[in-house]
């Protein structure tokens, strides 16, 4: 392994979310235009890909709406690692995302059923409230957004 790939200054696009394509395929029929797939954020020696970058746009004085969408679907062994990776990839994209591309707005895009399992119960709840976790639920057989939480 190279040098440079040990201290992880070279990076690799990891392996899409088996919600990529649904979660794109909501977006549009929301209206929203897939600008990026993925959305590279690089930030000092290190490079995140961050699911989509979309856009929407608004009336002519307010130009337009931009998102960076991060897509979970929470399937792993265990719903606790797969929520503790979630929330750390969340927090260090919003603040590398914060710097360098302050005009985006962060989201995790997950399907109904992992927002009924993980974030209906208090204790999910005060995850999306402590770290202002914002989130769009997808009915994944319709491919249609049912839910933003801002």
């Amino acid at each position: 392994m190279p040098l440079l790939q040990v201290y992880g200054i070279i990076s690799s696009m990891p392996a899409r979310d088996i919600l990529h394509d649904i979660v794109k395929e909501a977006l549009i029929k929301d209206g929203w235009i897939i600008t990026h797939d993925p959305f590279t954020v690089s930030f000092g020696i290190r490079t995140v890909y961050v699911d989509l970058g979309v856009e929407r746009l608004l009336a002519a004085q307010r130009g337009s709406d931009k998102l960076v969408i991060e897509v979970k679907s929470f399937i792993g062994m265990s719903k606790i690692a797969d929520l503790e990776r979630a929330l750390g990839q969340y927090m260090l994209y919003q603040s590398w995302l914060k710097r360098t591309h302050p005009e985006r707005v962060l989201y995790v895009a997950i399907d109904d059923q992992a927002h009924k399992a993980i974030f209906l119960d208090i204790s999910g709840q005060v995850l999306i409230e402590d770290y202002a976790i914002r989130m769009i639920i997808v009915d994944a057989a319709k491919q249609e957004i049912v839910q933003w939480i801002q």
